[in-house]
């Protein structure tokens, strides 16, 4: 047995602690936390579901369910799976005959919490241990929030308090995920210290130059900031998709992927589509077989489940894109190497995806693959520097020196979720007081900071909307417009969603998309074009039928947040004179190149420069929170005294300010001299503000929304801190 195994033995065996398993990929954790608990399930088998194991996505439930379903066979403990693709008569069978081990995702969890209200005891009363997998994917977000108030309200109906057991092969602070993993119990948690060799791992970093959209008008982004002092002209997925399938970029993705068992990575759906549609081009022109998938959420589930299929079988070559799909945890065997698309968010999510290659003893291999648009020579300095670049570089330094990983941000005001699960509470219970309700509710870990009077005005607005009703009794139900919302079954999900198109060629499921074009227009879905027969809108379906050539992507991605560490550590690359062994031939010119602008531009020397009449860039190197606080603190406290036009840039690498006069030098002197006076969280909102981030925010009083962005979505005291360094 491997080292984690024998002390996960240890605590489940020798103690009634919560366990946390925080140890590599590939290091045997899914055998660790399981081998004990079934053991003790075999020796005394519960009356209920006896283990709960909650798991981040419908893959690595089926890759987990595959796994025990046949390890458990002859010991005749039955494991089930529960989720959107599984289907009903599985799970009428869990229900008339309920026990071992039921896998499920946190929305399907929902589910039952809801409808089965009646049922739960039936269900979980002997429930003895419950698994989460990959902790660090659940920690900070509503989702795992919603988690453990699942987990609080589960706990009701049992007649024992369950162990939890924590997975998670990249975390940073110990200390936070255990935290986490105790809220709302009394057991202590226990995390094995575990002693292992050093993996060796292989790291190429390439960089290339492609050329810009050529539909747009000039200046025009496709997400263009309102207030924005410059064009953005960060390259985005839909770029590269008019790129020449021969271009440089993508056949060095080719050359690199070739004949291999390959995961190409990238940021948002769009980019896996694009980069295998060119893949596949330029093997049908080479003669080469098709070797090619896609797995993202919008892939039909036979598609998906042909891309792990592919990926499992040893022998034959097989090359998917994904999003964070194919990040965590599933096992797809001897995977060769991992290509990724620009920089990751975090040096967790590159330790994640690292970790999907080098198993069974293999060294971890990762090639990136950065680009930029093709220069024209009249670009402002900002957009002369290459981001994507320094960021790959600043994560994997990072790693190498620090073993660095980003710590979780807690989040005080939680207001989407304290709607989504009040208005779950009434939904599984029916009709409650008001002061029942809350004792329900607030007694739940993820609103530990939320008050009385918060909760009060939460419901008074839900009745003022109709989203819930006073009875004759004076207790609470659903309101009518809250039933359209709570029986939707996009209710159980707390994280946004959109209304997507089913996309079907003839009876074959082929995904979804958002916005269709009209019939007789092109799109990709599943790395392939497709064209537009015909939209029924009732059904919300588009037929298609498959095409060759160009086509285009709709989806837009989305940036995450990054720590003010890699922007600092970022800083670092521009201005260090090391050469990393791992950069190829292209992007060592690169660097080097942009080292040379960074220094002739004076950007070792100031934060602030000028960049043309009336116009100065701030390079902060702040994370995206304190780069907003920055960002807001300028555009409100200096617009009167300093006569600023607007703010744009790029988030978080720089921000663009504009003046109505040459007002640069007093705003430099602004920003020294002001960072130390006292800055009030409420003058950065405006007074008419109510930022909707959260997928149930719409439904949360504006005041309530303005509260919660200025104690999550911002840091005033980072920001000065960083801010008095300035140059």
């Amino acid at each position: 047995m491997r080292a984690v195994q024998v002390e996960a033995c240890r605590v489940i065996f020798d103690s009634n602690a919560h366990l946390l398993l925080a140890a590599g990929t590939a290091s045997g954790k899914t055998e660790a936390a399981f081998l004990p608990v079934i053991t003790l399930l075999h020796e005394s088998p519960p009356a209920t579901v006896g283990v709960l194991y909650i798991g981040p996505t419908k893959a690595l439930i089926n890759d987990q369910f595959l796994r025990l379903d046949d390890l458990l066979k002859e010991a005749e403990i039955p494991v089930w799976h529960w989720h959107g693709d599984v289907s009903q008569s599985r799970k009428i069978r869990l229900l008339k005959k309920p026990g071992g081990i039921l896998q499920i995702t946190p929305e399907s969890l929902e589910s039952l919490l809801i409808n089965k209200s009646g049922e739960l005891v039936r269900l979980f009363g002997d429930l003895r241990f419950i698994i989460i997998d990959e902790v660090h994917v659940f920690m900070g977000s509503d989702r795992g929030r919603q988690v453990l108030c699942q987990l609080m309200r589960l706990a009701r109906f049992g007649r024992t308090e369950p162990r939890r057991i924590g997975l998670s092969a990249t975390l940073g602070d110990y200390s936070l995920a255990e935290a986490w993993l105790q809220s709302g119990t009394k057991n202590k948690v226990i995390t094995p210290k575990i002693e292992g060799g050093q993996h060796k791992i292989r790291l190429s970093v390439e960089h290339f130059f492609i050329e810009p959209q050529k539909n747009r008008k000039e200046g025009e982004s496709l997400e263009k900031s309102k207030n924005s002092a410059v064009p953005d002209r960060s390259k985005s997925a839909e770029e590269k998709s008019i790129q020449p399938a021969g271009s440089p970029y993508f056949r060095y993705i080719f050359e690199v992927s070739k004949a291999r068992k390959c995961l190409i990575f990238a940021n948002n759906r769009s980019e896996t589509e694009s980069v295998i549609a060119s893949l596949r081009q330029i093997a049908e022109a080479e003669r080469l077989p098709d070797i090619y998938h896609v797995h993202h959420g919008s892939i039909a589930t036979p598609l998906r489940e042909a891309a792990e299929t592919a990926m499992r079988e040893s022998m034959s070559p097989a090359v998917t894109a994904a999003t964070v799909t194919l990040e965590l945890g599933i096992d797809i065997g001897q995977l060769e190497r991992v290509i990724q698309l620009d920089a990751p968010h975090s040096v967790s999510s590159f330790l994640q995806r690292l970790g999907r290659s080098g198993r069974r003893g293999n060294p971890s291999e990762m090639w990136f693959v950065c680009s930029e648009e093709t220069p024209t020579g009249k670009e402002l300095l900002p957009l002369q520097i290459p981001w994507h670049l320094l960021q790959c570089i600043a994560i994997i330094q990072l790693y190498i020196e620090e073993r660095f990983i980003e710590p979780i941000q807690p989040v005080k005001y939680p207001f989407s979720l304290l709607y989504h699960q009040t208005m779950s509470t009434l939904a599984s219970t029916g009709e409650l007081s008001p002061a029942a309700l809350a004792q329900r509710v607030l007694t739940l870990p993820s609103f530990r900071h939320i008050s009385q009077e918060d909760f009060r005005a939460l419901l008074l607005h839900l009745l003022e909307i109709d989203h819930i009703q006073k009875t004759d009794e004076r207790g609470l139900i659903i309101g009518l417009t809250g039933e359209i919302v709570v029986r939707n079954f996009r209710f159980y999900a707390v994280f946004p969603d959109n209304e997507e198109y089913s996309v079907k060629e003839e009876s074959r499921d082929i995904g979804t998309i958002v916005m269709p074009p009209p019939p007789g227009e092109r799109f990709i879905l599943a790395g392939k074009s497709w064209e537009v027969l015909d939209i029924d809108l009732k059904r919300k379906t588009v037929f298609v039928k498959p095409v060759k050539g160009k086509a285009s992507i709709h989806w837009h991605g989305s940036g995450g947040t990054i720590c003010t560490k890699v922007l600092k550590r970022m800083r670092q690359v521009l201005f260090e004179d090391i050469e990393y062994s791992y950069l190829q031939e292209r992007a060592r010119e690169r660097i080097s190149s942009a080292r040379k602008l960074a220094r002739s531009a004076g950007l070792d020397q100031s934060n602030i420069l000028p960049v043309g009449q009336n116009t100065c860039s701030v390079f902060p190197w702040l994370g995206t929170i304190a780069y907003r606080t920055l960002e807001r603190w300028i555009r409100y406290a200096g617009k009167e005294e300093l006569g600023i036009v607007s703010t744009g840039g790029i988030s978080p690498y720089f921000l663009t300010v504009q003046f109505r006069g040459p007002a640069i030098e007093e705003f430099r002197q602004w920003v020294i001299s002001k960072h130390d006076e006292e800055i009030d969280e409420e003058d950065l909102v405006g007074e008419t503000e109510a930022p909707q981030l959260q997928k149930y925010d719409e439904f949360v009083p504006p005041e309530l929304l303005r509260k919660a962005f200025t104690a999550d979505c911002l840091d005033i005291e980072e920001m000065k801190n960083e801010v008095s360094k300035w140059r």
